[in-house]
């Protein structure tokens, strides 16, 4: 199938399939025309690429995640590791968020928000971090 199809059939974009063909992630058959051809193989790759980064898992982990999918003799505690890595860094991330929001509370909370130019939160944006 070409990669109009294999976009529509894996939920990707070309632009995305394209690009985890130069990662070296999914590798579709060339034809004499030069154009690509993919296989239902190559679908499952990439859907299961598409899932991995929709759980915002970073690429070098997709691509160690999908290595392990295709090694029918991997440990299941490689792909454990690699999971729990991952939760642990996104609950970092929500962690830094939630305290971001909480400081943005505090100022709109003393921002009058009125037609005066004085305003709380841009004093604070102006403070070198």
């Amino acid at each position: 199938m070409n990669i109009s199809e294999a976009a529509r059939r894996s939920g990707l974009s070309a632009k995305m399939i394209r690009h985890y063909e130069t990662q070296g992630l999914v590798t579709a058959r060339r034809l004499e025309n030069g154009y690509r051809d993919y296989a239902e193989a190559d679908l499952a790759v990439l859907r299961f690429i598409r899932h991995a980064r929709a759980l915002a898992f970073p690429l070098d982990d997709a691509r160690r995640l999908l290595a392990l999918w295709r090694d029918r003799n991997r440990a299941s505690a490689d792909v454990r590791r690699i999971a729990l890595d991952h939760v642990a860094a996104l609950e970092a991330k929500a962690e830094a968020m939630q305290a971001m929001a909480h400081s943005l509370r505090h100022l709109a909370a003393h921002c009058h928000g009125d037609g005066r130019p004085d305003c709380p939160i841009l004093n604070e944006l102006e403070k070198n971090p």
